[in-house]
Order: structure tokens, then C-alpha cells, then sequence
């Protein structure tokens, strides 16, 4: 398994038209992509920065990942994702060292990417994404 870089920076969010007025007026950026994802229930504003990307998500269902987060957290940062080369070799690895995931087999996530979480148990409290796939 191989980590290739910082993909995007995860933040969960109210509402994706406060996200992306307060970006337009703190940056002058506008999203370069917007996507509802079903499965997760989430809708993503994507904002490229360099080599790397926000992602706010808002939540679509009160009982989903995100709506859960912002009860429990507020809005802010929800996770970090790590791009990596060949996301069903990381995910047999992590698991054959025993570790505790969230997706035991990757998953469908924006932008067509597969992805696959780590438990925050795991890293000191941060979730952590894996991703392959375009962005």
C-alpha cells in the first residue's frame, strides 16, 4: 500500500450555500464540483487548493454520518483522505494487521472514487479516508 498524497480535506457543514458564499467571500473560489452521494447521504462541494481539495458535506439525512457528526461535533473538520494506488490491497493489508475499519470492503464515493474509512480508534482520534480513483 502506498500513500500517495493528501487528497481532500473533509468538512462537515450546515449547508453547502453557506460553505460556498463564505468561500466566494473569504477566496473569491467557487466549487469546481458539486454531487449528492446517496449511499452516503451527503451532498459534497468540492474547492481545489493546489494539488489538494475541500470537500464540505452537508448532510441529507439527520441519521446519516454527517448529520450525526454536526449533532454530536457542529461544523468543522470530519476527516482526512488519503489518496492511495490500489485501495483493495490497502484495505486487506490494514485488516490483516488486525486494524479496525469502518468499510471492511471499499465503497462507492464521489466524483466515481472507491473509498474505504479507518476507524478514528485507530488513529488517535482523526477518521481517515482512503481513496482511489479520479478526482
Amino acid at each position: 500500500m502506498q500513500l500517495l498524497r493528501i487528497n481532500h480535506l473533509g468538512i462537515a457543514a450546515n449547508g453547502l450555500d453557506e460553505a460556498m458564499a463564505r468561500m466566494a467571500r473569504l477566496f473569491g473560489m467557487a466549487a469546481d464540483h458539486t454531487e449528492e452521494v446517496a449511499e452516503q447521504k451527503v451532498k459534497t462541494a468540492f474547492f481545489p487548493v493546489g494539488p489538494s481539495t475541500l470537500e464540505y458535506l452537508e448532510s441529507t439525512d439527520p441519521e446519516g454520518p454527517i448529520g450525526k457528526f454536526l449533532a454530536k461535533r457542529g461544523p468543522g473538520i470530519h476527516h482526512v483522505c488519503f489518496e492511495v494506488d490500489d485501495i483493495d490491497e490497502a484495505v486487506t493489508t490494514l485488516l490483516a494487521k488486525g486494524v479496525r475499519m469502518i468499510d471492511q470492503a471499499p465503497r462507492q464515493g464521489a466524483h466515481g472514487c472507491r473509498v474505504a474509512f479507518i476507524h478514528p480508534a485507530e488513529t488517535g482520534g482523526v477518521l481517515m479516508e482512503l481513496s482511489q480513483g479520479r478526482h
